[in-house]
């Protein structure tokens, strides 16, 4: 998710024990290694796909057996009145950090990610383009994760935050993205027993084929991205070039779109037209970059698009 500038803190204010007291009430066996493998880095998965042992993002979104034993996060989540994807604590040890990186992938177009810090020191720093950031204890964040960015644990002990996704609703942005108050207005959210808030969970986003109108948006925001490493005539000729085989495919993924619909009928023909424009543009990639990151245009078309357009389950 794109946003006007690298972050945002969100005018409210959250239990610091609390988060704490049931952050740390987790058994060890709720922790497990980073998906990638990003050593000192570590997670306890709060809503996954199935409510499931599971790092996917594809899936009905349900809470973990480890948030619905955590009833203030539940609490926390819930008042936003938003529908969350996949949320996790994330765990980053003293001293280490995480590498420096944008995310290009398909779930990070509409999606934005929530940081509630929980356990947290002043030495612990987040740095986005350029910006750098000290995220406290209690307080909400977002950032754009299109731009790079990266994180720094200086201090001596662990580092652990609440991250969860979503696409947000428009309340939800004006919240997030308004004019704050001054901080001494700010709510803080305290523990109600009482409550029994309902948790909005994403349903299974995918379907059998992509419509031609994502298509098109995924793809025209491609285009606009679109830059050259090194500026030499022939680099922007390739450019040029790898923008209308963009453009030709669109055309020619809404015409399978009118013949075939997007329930799965006419599977192969869609796999055939998403290879020719991978081969045609794999062609004519080097040195295209997306402008704001630096990111290889082919992996961003790769990753954000053809990976998605048809979904693996197979055709009816």
């Amino acid at each position: 998710m794109r946003l006007s500038q690298p972050f945002f803190q969100l005018p409210v204010l959250f239990d610091v024990a609390c988060l704490q007291a049931e952050v740390a009430a987790l058994p060890p066996e709720a922790w497990v290694a980073h998906p990638d493998g990003v050593p000192g880095n570590s997670a306890a998965r709060l809503i996954s796909a199935g409510g499931r042992e599971t790092d996917s993002v594809h899936g009905q979104m349900l809470p973990t057996p480890w948030l619905e034993a955590m009833p203030y996060l539940r609490q926390a989540l819930a008042g936003f009145g938003v529908v969350w994807s996949r949320s996790r604590l994330m765990r980053l040890a003293p001293g280490v950090g995480v590498p420096e990186h944008a995310d290009i992938n398909y779930h990070w177009h509409t999606r934005v990610r929530l940081h509630i810090p929980v356990f947290t020191r002043p030495e612990v720093r987040f740095h986005c383009d350029g910006q750098a950031v000290h995220m406290g204890a209690g307080e909400a964040w977002i950032f754009d994760n299109w731009r790079r960015h990266h994180v720094e644990n200086r201090a001596s002990a662990d580092r652990i935050h609440l991250v969860a996704d979503t696409t947000g609703t428009a309340a939800f942005w004006r919240f997030a993205c308004g004019q704050a108050p001054p901080r001494d207005q700010w709510r803080t959210i305290v523990w109600d027993p009482k409550a029994r808030p309902q948790l909005l969970t994403e349903a299974d986003q995918r379907a059998p084929i992509m419509p031609a109108a994502e298509v098109q948006g995924l793809i025209d925001d491609l285009r606009a991205e679109l830059a050259v490493a090194v500026e030499t005539a022939e680099a922007y000729e390739r450019a040029a070039r790898f923008d209308g085989v963009l453009d030709s495919f669109v055309q020619d993924w809404r015409q399978l779109c009118a013949l075939h619909g997007t329930g799965g009928r006419g599977r192969p023909e869609f796999l055939r037209l998403a290879q020719a424009v991978h081969q045609a543009a794999k062609a004519l990639a080097t040195g295209l970059i997306m402008r704001t990151n630096q990111a290889s245009a082919l992996l961003v078309l790769e990753k954000r698009v053809l990976q998605h357009l048809v979904s693996d389950e197979a055709a009816p």
